[in-house]
């Protein structure tokens, strides 16, 4: 790798996080680490602070920034909540955003127009946003990449595509699904679902909102949205499609028949690693296959009738404008119920076609739009998780 890039890590303390340090410790010579950012973990937020020897820290609260600046000393400087998300956005060539929900929303618009490469974990901003973050991505020297498995896949499949807008020599898109902790489950068994159920994810380690997300197959809706955004592409020409091993990562099929899809055991570090490495490839082993053992690949449609929050994603971006900010704001607070054991599972969903009946055409031209309709929406999910 020529020169050493620096890179900012927001969202720090999380799944995402914790496997962007294993990066980046693998890496050493090639990435340095300037910014970080979290929540509620101080302790760690410290010890990463230490072992990289990080300058500038980000938290949520002044009392976070006295507790830190005790442990840490004068020479770290921390800044706090979504302006000092803004200031670190804008101090590495790399801005990983792994921060958690609509509160990505800063770092996502920040990195872009600061003309920085986004290495992007937070879908809720994109999906949220997605006629502003289009604008940002117009700043020159700005580039988007998807830390997403899925959407990680298909960048690497579209490749060997000429990047025309629309790629019209695609057929479609074909995200795969692991299917979740509930794949084969009826929907009157899922009436039951507890929340240890729920959490057991079958192939993925992630953080609990984005478990549950994929309990829900709302992480698959959401992702449909995502994909339509980042690629330019028609959300009917993206497909879902029941994946059990998660082998298969996601597939382009183009106009010929022909299908390319990437392949690799589930490892959110080989994204990752993609991702802060482009357009070299880092020299890892991450994720790799072994062909001399059995390995068996299965497909399947998924069950619309027992998950319908894919059918709701669909609907929200035929209705454009902030429909899909609607959605992911009215699931945020679902899950968050859920998790909170103010709602049971099979409530999840139902919360959030009941804000999205009520949603009223908005175009979405501006941030105060999206702050506006978000805090709508939110507002009309916590009434009916209330009643």
């Amino acid at each position: 790798m020529a020169s050493v890039k620096t890179v900012a890590l927001l969202g720090a303390t999380g799944s995402i996080g914790a496997q962007t340090l294993d990066v980046l410790r693998q890496e050493s010579d090639a990435f340095d680490l300037v910014a970080i950012a979290g929540g509620e973990q101080l302790t760690q937020l410290a010890a990463i602070a230490r072992e990289f020897h990080v300058r500038h820290v980000g938290v949520t609260n002044e009392a976070h920034r006295a507790t830190l600046s005790n442990e840490l000393g004068p020479d770290v400087h921390i800044v706090v909540g979504a302006a000092g998300l803004t200031e670190l956005s804008q101090r590495a060539d790399v801005v990983v955003n792994a921060v958690l929900g609509f509160a990505g929303l800063p770092v996502t618009l920040t990195a872009l127009q600061c003309g920085k490469r986004l290495a992007l974990a937070n879908k809720e901003s994109l999906i949220a946003a997605a006629p502003l973050v289009a604008a940002a991505r117009s700043t020159p020297d700005a580039s988007l990449l998807p830390i997403d498995s899925e959407h990680c896949a298909i960048h690497q499949c579209l490749a060997s595509s000429p990047a025309r807008e629309g790629y019209p020599d695609v057929r479609r898109l074909l995200l795969t699904a692991s299917g979740g902790p509930f794949r084969g489950w009826s929907r009157s068994a899922l009436a039951a679902a507890t929340k240890e159920d729920a959490l057991n994810h079958p192939t993925w380690s992630m953080g609990a909102k984005i478990t549950i997300d994929s309990s829900t197959l709302m992480n698959k809706g959401l992702e449909v949205l995502e994909a339509s955004a980042l690629f330019g592409i028609e959300v009917d020409r993206v497909d879902v499609v029941v994946h059990p091993q998660s082998i298969v990562h996601s597939m382009v099929e183009y106009v010929d028949g022909s299908i390319l899809a990437q392949l690799s055991r589930p490892d959110m570090r080989l994204p990752i690693a993609y991702c802060l490495g482009m357009p070299e490839r880092l020299d890892h082993r991450w994720g790799a296959l072994d062909f001399t053992s059995a390995l068996e690949l299965s497909f399947e449609p998924p069950d619309l009738d027992a998950f319908p929050a894919i059918a709701l994603a669909y609907e929200a971006a035929r209705l454009g404008g902030a429909a899909p900010a609607w959605l992911s704001a009215a699931n945020e607070v679902a899950v968050a119920a859920f998790l909170a054991d103010q709602i049971r599972w099979s409530a999840i969903v139902d919360v959030v076609a009941r804000v999205m009946d009520g949603y009223v055409a908005d175009p979405l031209a501006s941030l105060d739009d999206l702050i506006a309709n978000d805090a709508t929406a939110r507002r009309r999910a916590h009434g009916i998780v209330g009643s």
